[in-house]
């Protein structure tokens, strides 16, 4: 195996447990319920986990968390390798305060501000563990403590908010450009880097429905426009607007509008010929 191929593991007493994954081919782990806290801190690519039954990429730049007991797996994403450290430690390790995360028992994903120094620290770590002298003890206890207290504290600065919605602002305009077209979940993932199960979630959650009825609403105010001003057929409304079924078409619009598109004409004319 080449140096640059490889998984370097260098442990403490079956208490602190620091890995090194550098570039691995086929790099997979099989779910199971983990023994340990851990920490992901990701250098470079892409790695693809499931945590109690969630989907959860993680990026370069990004950390991870998963406390004791999760049910986890994981794999390279799209068969690409990555760079990442890993910290594993357990619960019999003194904090004399500590970090919040570690009582509320739920995994997260932070950016980083500052991977470079984090990356720093761990080698510290790393090269302490691996020489085996007796201070190593208080040494890398001290920066596991660090560690955790920097996630603690850009957890507490960092506003996850507006993340969010630049992530639905950016789903949201591609959509606004694109909705006539198909549309695949997969590409709207690509756009913002994260799973498909995750965007659909992050654009419900600031939009107020998926991606997919967010598309059929463009459509359908789009359809009502042409049914008024235009002398274009239902069928051909359709098929501008990406639905190729008539049928479909119809049923959508009557879901939204609560009339068929000819009732929804035939209203419009009775009210202007009212007035």
């Amino acid at each position: 195996m080449s140096v640059s191929e490889k998984e370097v593991s260098v442990v403490f007493h079956d208490e602190l447990f620091v890995n090194l994954d550098k570039m691995i081919p086929d790099w997979h782990t099989a779910a199971e319920r983990i023994g340990w806290n851990i920490v992901v801190f990701m250098l470079e690519g892409t790695a693809h986990y499931w945590i109690n039954g969630e989907e959860i990429l993680l990026n370069a730049n990004e950390i991870l968390f998963m406390p004791i007991h999760s049910i986890r797996s994981g794999s390279n994403y799209n068969g690409q390798p990555h760079l990442k450290y890993t910290v594993l430690f357990t619960q019999t390790l003194p904090f004399q305060d500590e970090p919040d995360f570690l009582k509320r028992q739920h995994y997260f994903i932070i950016r980083a501000r500052n991977m470079n120094y984090y990356k720093h620290r761990i080698e510290k770590m790393f090269s302490e563990l691996r020489e085996g002298h007796r201070a190593r003890n208080y040494i890398c206890k001290g920066i596991l403590q660090e560690l955790l207290g920097l996630l603690e504290k850009e957890m507490d600065e960092s506003n996850l908010a507006p993340m969010k919605v630049q992530y639905a602002e950016t789903i949201k305009n591609y959509l606004l450009a694109h909705y006539r077209e198909p549309i695949e979940i997969d590409t709207l993932a690509r756009l913002i880097h994260r799973s498909p199960n995750y965007t659909i979630s992050i654009f419900k959650e600031k939009m107020g429905h998926s991606p997919i009825q967010y598309v059929h609403y463009l459509r359908i105010m789009d359809a009502c426009d042409f049914l008024m001003v235009t002398d274009m057929t239902i069928s051909a409304i359709s098929d501008h607007l990406g639905y190729y079924d008539p049928s479909y078409f119809s049923r959508t619009f009557k879901k939204f509008m609560s009339m068929s598109p000819r009732e929804y004409v035939m209203k419009h004319v009775e009210s202007r010929s009212l007035g």
